[in-house]
């Protein structure tokens, strides 16, 4: 979690939403995914009360007696930055729930980025998982991951891990419309979205 903006920045409007207008919130949800209603998960408290408490970070909202975890701590290293999720929840689709993985933009800028670990067993593991769910959303070995659509990409991953695992899950894109951070790219339509997706899109495959 970066420093969050006061009044402005895709985490301030994402915890005003989930403050504040949760019901909003959930239909847009809802009218996105075809479910019937969402169980957020609380952030974790963080030990110093003038803090900002913490996001959930890799897969530590499952339980820890899940095999799942322990093979996630094989499939992506568990030191440096790992996904960090803005925020996670439980969605109701028809008789069974779907784990939501939110990340959330309010700027262009936001949509790029570039991985930071430095060469070793931790870049060689993430460049392995990479290509393993490029592998399975068919996007050819050559296409750049690490950069400049890292996080998004980091994201793909995870979620075919977790499918791969039998972990029902979805991940949800929230891109917010006429944020006022004055030093950024801050769509005010839809559209103004559309180009810079379509970009990140064709880079990755």
């Amino acid at each position: 979690m970066g420093k969050i903006g006061c009044g402005y920045g895709s985490e301030w409007q994402l915890l005003r939403y989930l403050g504040r207008h949760r019901r909003e919130l959930n239909r847009a949800v809802e009218g996105a995914t075809s479910g019937r209603g969402v169980d957020w998960l609380d952030f974790r408290f963080h030990p110093k009360p003038r803090s900002f408490d913490a996001e959930w970070k890799g897969l530590d909202f499952l339980d820890d007696a899940l095999a799942v975890k322990t093979a996630w701590r094989a499939f992506w290293p568990q030191t440096g930055n790992v996904p960090n999720w803005d925020a996670v929840g439980w969605l109701q689709v028809d008789s069974h729930v779907d784990l939501l993985l939110v990340e959330a933009k309010a700027h262009i800028g936001e949509l790029k980025s570039a991985c930071k670990a430095k060469p070793g067993r931790a870049r060689y593991t993430i460049g392995s998982a990479l290509d393993e769910a490029k592998a399975a959303f068919g996007v050819p070995p050559g296409v750049d991951w690490l950069s400049p659509y890292y996080q998004y990409c980091n994201r793909l991953a995870t979620l075919y891990f977790l499918l791969k695992h039998n972990v029902s899950a979805r991940l949800l894109f929230i891109y917010f419309l006429g944020d006022t951070n004055p030093h950024a790219e801050c769509p005010g339509e839809q559209s103004g979205w559309q180009d810079a997706l379509e970009d990140m899109h064709a880079h990755i495959g």
